[in-house]
């Protein structure tokens, strides 16, 4: 008798924005697996406290490593590796013991997702599905309340592990920015975002739509701050009717 894994995708931070099908599987769950660092409670834990049922098995998907070591280093690359087999072997034990599987995954499991690693391992041993969330980069346009693309433009969604040279170089070619990962980044990207002359058009949106969401434009950010679970965005500027040209 053959179970199966369900990655659900919680969206942006706020339970509200999860989708219904994600909230009725979470609900319904026996087992919920979730990827968190040592000794934290997790994200996508967090996001769905009161919403499991009493008895609920809890599988903490804890990372060996998260920025201790370069994320390009072969220590890196070895420890999450190993990581994600260990875990694939688990999910697939109870899948085939005729489990099914909640796993948790903030924003959208096929974004940037950890869930991602997994997938590619698990899918051709047992039945795998995805529920698609909000990415948080919407959540976050969202909470600034500005519209992060007009007409035509290209949105360009960057890693801000990326070089300076390869940020400066994109930053540059771009209408409308998103910039991830950026934490202990924030002052390469903000040099980036200075030689590319984009920095004045630049926000950072910290937790958004979480409890303590913050807004503000970058500039106005030191180098000394950079919180995790952050987000830069540069809004496009393309085309729209006169009217609106002028706001």
């Amino acid at each position: 008798m053959t179970g199966k894994i369900i990655c659900v995708g919680l969206g942006p931070g706020d339970p509200d924005l999860i989708s219904v099908r994600a909230d009725r599987l979470i609900r319904g769950a026996r087992d919920v697996a979730f990827f968190r660092k040592a000794g934290r409670q997790g994200q996508a834990r967090r996001i769905v406290e009161g919403m499991l049922a009493p008895g609920t098995a809890e599988h903490a998907m804890e990372y060996p490593v998260t920025t201790e070591l370069p994320f390009d280093s072969p220590a890196y690359i070895a420890q999450l590796s190993a990581f994600y087999d260990d875990w694939t072997a688990r999910l697939r034990a109870m899948a085939e013991a005729g489990r099914e599987v909640i796993v948790l995954c903030e924003g959208d499991p096929f974004f940037y997702g950890s869930f991602m690693h997994l997938y590619v391992r698990l899918r051709d041993l047992v039945p795998v599905e995805v529920v698609p969330g909000i990415p948080g980069m919407v959540g976050c346009w969202n909470a600034v309340g500005q519209p992060i693309t007009w007409g035509d433009d290209v949105l360009t969604v960057l890693m801000g592990t990326l070089p300076e040279a390869d940020l400066i170089r994109h930053m540059r070619g771009a209408e409308a920015l998103v910039i991830m990962k950026t934490g202990r980044n924030l002052p390469r990207v903000r040099r980036a975002l200075a030689t590319a002359g984009r920095l004045d058009q630049a926000w950072l949106v910290e937790r958004g739509t979480m409890p303590g969401q913050r807004m503000v434009p970058l500039a106005e950010v030191g180098d000394d701050d950079c919180p995790y679970f952050a987000i830069v965005l540069v809004h496009g500027h393309g085309r729209r009717p006169v009217a609106e040209a002028a706001e």
